[in-house]
């Protein structure tokens, strides 16, 4: 299978070369692996339940990407973007850069970096015409996405995970982790600030929609996309449900509020969601699809198991092995390494809020961005703008790389100095009561499914592996 699997991956990297569209080849690869799967499993009821484990996963994340898409895509029709657009005036490259950067940053904080990634790309493209330097932008906001998401427990999926499972807390990770965050994003964004792409110029960037009109109601509807956006996370907490079922919500409503405010108005059928969903990437979607279930397979057949196993008897160092998981991470989706990772170490071997785990959350959020099919952010980026593997490879990853690495030298610093991130009293004592009510299995119970199982293997205890709703194998 792990054959079979860097086949399909050379397919995808090379995919210029070779003439063959990625989503083809990921889907291809995702079919041929579970085909492998199902005869090697003890029978075929296993691989079946196995998979459709793994679809029922898949499909979250496949209906987010769809349902966040078309949001995005019916407030661009209406223009709404303008509303940010003209807000940022700058137009030099270098500034435009930082200010692109630390934007996506902190949506990505309050959303996830799959929805700030597609948000923020949209409205790149109303900023900059394409070129070469709006590839890079789009690279800075994979990279701003990621290192988001690692210090704020809802930002990423496996930061939630590890929230969720009890491994760290609100509190302590946003002290932790913020600054070595911030850092992982600034050292790429002043490394690229001296490319010639950003800095040889020195041209200012038009504004592509300085012709444009708003749409009727534009307004409107791009406050009620927004919102629909942001509402993701506070539906979850609400109602327990995974949080495709609350962008489906919103998409429901903006979509029965476009069809109220243009009734009758033939010649702005283009303003609907119908003619929405005809304009969306369903290609990268796809894409999406073949790419996780073909790493739901690797960990079905439990070779990611073994890979983790492998890091634990030859990187005795807590730290390097967390900084490996990171680079792993980014060939290898982080969703079920970090599974892994809290399969073979308990809470007795590291207590929560322990450096081994601060670490993991970090290096498992931000890994991702050295690749640009390591993450999610990184796929739908690659989908929407037509960026190749090696373009990526070339120009960002030695960027990210150093951040990746920057960021882990900062919360060792920061670990040794006991430097965090200075929050108000009061605000810290309302996160330190949450976590403690927080902390109760009870309260739990809303926003995971509880599995039992059991494992025998030295040295572990018997403990619960939650199943979490946050995007199931949506990769940070």
């Amino acid at each position: 299978m792990a054959l079979l699997f860097g086949i399909g991956y050379a397919g995808i990297i090379f995919e210029e070369s070779l003439a063959f569209n990625k989503s083809g080849v990921g889907l291809l690869m995702a079919v041929s692996l579970w085909v492998v799967r199902s005869i090697g499993a003890p029978s075929t009821d296993i691989a079946v339940s196995e998979l459709t484990h793994a679809s029922g996963e898949v499909s979250e994340i496949v209906f987010f990407l769809l349902g966040a898409m078309t949001i995005v895509e019916i407030v661009d029709a209406h223009q709404g973007f303008k509303l940010v657009t003209d807000s940022i005036t700058t137009r030099k490259p270098r500034t435009l850069l930082w200010v692109v950067g630390f934007v996506t940053f902190f949506l990505s904080s309050i959303l996830d970096n799959l929805t700030s990634t597609i948000v923020m790309v949209s409205l790149l493209r109303k900023l900059v015409p394409p070129s070469e330097y709006r590839k890079l932008l789009g690279a800075v906001i994979v990279i701003a996405a990621n290192a988001g998401g690692a210090w704020f427990p809802i930002g990423d999926v496996t930061t939630t995970m590890l929230w969720i499972h009890g491994q760290i807390s609100t509190f302590q990770t946003m002290k932790g982790l913020f600054i070595p965050s911030i850092v992982s994003l600034s050292v790429p964004l002043a490394l690229m600030s001296l490319t010639s792409e950003v800095n040889g110029k020195g041209q200012a960037s038009p504004n592509v929609l300085a012709s444009e009109q708003m749409a009727p109601r534009g307004q409107l509807v791009f406050f009620v996309g927004v919102g629909a956006l942001i509402f993701v996370p506070v539906f979850k907490a609400l109602t327990g449900l995974p949080p495709f079922m609350g962008i489906l919500f919103g998409l429901g409503v903006l979509w029965i509020l476009t069809d109220a405010i243009h009734y009758g108005e033939s010649e702005r059928q283009k303003l609907k969601v119908p003619q929405a969903l005809s304009r969306i990437d369903t290609q990268g979607a796809l894409f999406f699809l073949g790419i996780l279930l073909s790493v739901s397979s690797l960990e079905a057949a439990g070779l990611l198991r073994e890979l983790a196993n492998y890091l634990d008897a030859h990187i005795p160092n807590v730290e390097l092995i967390a900084s490996a998981i990171g680079v792993v991470s980014a060939i290898i989706d982080n969703v079920p390494l970090v599974a892994a990772t809290m399969g073979m170490y308990d809470l007795t071997s590291f207590p929560q809020d322990s450096e081994f785990w601060q670490l993991v959350a970090y290096c498992a959020g931000t890994g991702g961005s050295m690749l640009v099919i390591g993450s999610a952010a990184g796929v739908a980026y690659m989908g929407m703008e037509k960026v190749d593997f090696f373009w990526y490879f070339r120009k960002v990853s030695g960027f990210a790389f150093a951040g990746y690495a920057a960021g882990i030298a900062a919360y060792l610093a920061v670990n040794n100095l006991h430097i965090s991130l200075p929050l108000p009293s009061t605000l810290a004592q309302s996160l330190q009561e949450s976590e403690a009510v927080a902390s109760n299995e009870h309260d739990h119970e809303p926003f995971v499914l509880l599995l039992q199982h059991r494992h025998d293997q030295p040295g572990h205890k018997g403990r619960e592996h939650y199943l979490h709703g946050k995007l199931g194998g949506l990769k940070g």
